[in-house]
């Protein structure tokens, strides 16, 4: 006899087409120092009422413009102790400097890119990703998500809704032959997340 059923887990294409959805869902119509202030603080006030920090875990957050300007950051939790042992360590800074290169190089979050990878079966160096791919865990995306998705219905309602289309400069500033800009629909994820991925042959 079955005593219930075990929900599998999502595939890595699954969530890939599922950030990019995200990524479509939750654009900026404009976005300033003040907003980044606003967006970094809710981002360590939530992190902060999580169990992961209750548990002694830290994090380290920085949001810059793809053209390299720091808006914010900062670290959350300890910092260390004489012994060398903290909840965050220098290391935690160059990951995020690898996420960011990331973003800069694909248009795309880490942790899309990453699961994009992982369901074709790509390396970062076959997709001219230099050094290691530092990646967002499942966790710290969907906190980073919650936050700019709740500022954003908070500006709708104080503003109304943003423009049906986004500005050019965004927009280009996203564009890319070798990786896929476009939400799609769950039915497609397989095709769609193969297509950024192959493009792209080694020689």
């Amino acid at each position: 006899m079955f005593s219930g059923f075990h929900s599998m887990a999502p595939s890595d294409a699954e969530l890939a087409t599922h950030a990019l959805s995200e990524e479509g869902s939750f654009r900026f119509p404009s976005f300033s120092a003040s907003d980044a202030v606003t967006l970094g603080l809710s981002l360590r006030k939530r992190f902060r009422g999580t169990s992961r920090y209750v548990k002694g875990k830290g994090l380290v957050i920085s949001i810059q413009t793809i053209a390299g300007h720091t808006l914010f950051a900062c670290t959350v939790g300890d910092l260390g102790h004489t012994n060398g042992i903290g909840d965050v360590s220098l290391d935690s800074w160059s990951c995020i400097e690898g996420m960011v290169s990331v973003v800069r190089r694909t248009g795309h979050s880490s942790f899309y890119v990453e699961k994009g990878m992982s369901a074709m079966g790509k390396t970062p160096k076959q997709m001219g990703i230099q050094g290691e791919l530092c990646v967002n865990g499942g966790d710290d995306h969907n906190l980073v998500v919650s936050t700019i998705r709740d500022y954003l219905n908070k500006l709708a309602r104080e503003n109304g809704p943003p423009p049906p289309t986004m500005p050019a400069s965004m927009t280009t500033q996203h564009e890319s032959k070798e990786w896929s800009s476009e939400p799609v629909g769950p039915s497609e994820h397989i095709q769609r997340i193969g297509s950024p991925f192959e493009q792209r042959e080694e020689h």
